[in-house]
């Protein structure tokens, strides 16, 4: 790792390094390191991650491979504690609930709320929130999804968590079941998110005794993250050229317009977004 100390901190990335690697999950080993001139040397994962590993015959080894997530996941979830990693506050998770406003809707769409809209989107974020906030916190990755997770000797190999917080307890779920980059039907997600949380209850995470309970927190942590994937998107693409991204824009506003038309709280948002996106103008097109 070169990370040029005026431009980028490793630290961050060593610290949540040493968290994970005592919880006992596949993480690079560090062989050495320069902190002063921002080097690390590090052990080598190779370069297929999950995504990659998957794009054959999925069925062949999907199985596995969310199995070995899914036991990692629950592993470093249960090095858990406070302090020890930034908090995923109100604060944190509003600054990216307004990327989609700023980003999606007014830089990619090139569209302008009304007092009115914008009222009505502050109240929806406003219940997210409520329910994200009210869930049990463990650690987070954050990004915990095909493209991060390499196939090793010991999967997952686990890479890019340098903005790991401690939060809500089924975000990494969100990431890794609606993953942005790979689409998985729905019923092979809850059959995956039903063994992690027989396995959390087992293990004495602090997963809601109520599976229904567990499902409704989950989803509507999804809500967050796609939308603040969207808005992340609309910015890699509009100021950093970053084209491809625009590509893995329709899968994230599925997962969104799914939970948005199954909750009805949640159904004032989705009239904004239909408004904004024209779209009864677009039957039959992808939001």
């Amino acid at each position: 790792m070169d990370a040029p100390p005026e431009r980028e901190d490793c630290r961050p990335w060593l610290h949540v390094q040493q968290l994970f690697h005592a919880a006992g999950v596949q993480v690079p080993e560090v062989l050495a390191q320069d902190l002063e001139r921002g080097f690390l040397l590090l052990s080598d994962f190779g370069n297929t991650t999950y995504l990659q590993a998957l794009t054959g015959d999925i069925k062949a080894n999907a199985a596995s491979l969310y199995a070995e997530a899914i036991d990692a996941l629950v592993r470093f979830q249960l090095a858990s504690k406070p302090g020890a990693l930034p908090d995923y506050d109100r604060a944190l998770l509003q600054r990216e609930l307004d990327l989609f406003p700023d980003w999606y809707i007014a830089k990619h769409l090139g569209a302008t709320l009304t007092d009115t809209q914008r009222n009505h989107l502050a109240t929806a974020f406003e219940k997210i929130l409520a329910v994200n906030l009210a869930e049990p916190k463990v650690f987070v990755h954050r990004d915990y999804h095909s493209r991060n997770l390499m196939l090793t000797t010991k999967n997952p190999g686990i890479i890019d968590f340098q903005d790991a917080v401690y939060g809500p307890i089924s975000y990494d779920l969100v990431s890794l079941f609606k993953d942005a980059y790979i689409d998985w039907d729905e019923e092979v997600t809850l059959d995956w998110l039903i063994r992690y949380w027989e396995k959390a209850r087992k293990a004495g995470l602090p997963v809601r005794p109520d599976f229904a309970q567990f499902h409704y927190e989950y989803e509507w942590m999804g809500v967050q993250r796609h939308l603040k994937v969207l808005g992340i998107f609309a910015r890699l693409y509009h100021r950093d050229g970053k084209e491809g991204y625009l590509n893995d824009m329709p899968l994230v506003a599925k997962y969104l317009r799914k939970a948005c038309e199954r909750y009805r709280e949640l159904g004032p948002m989705l009239k904004i977004i239909d408004q904004m996106e024209n779209r009864t103008a677009q039957v039959g097109h992808t939001f």
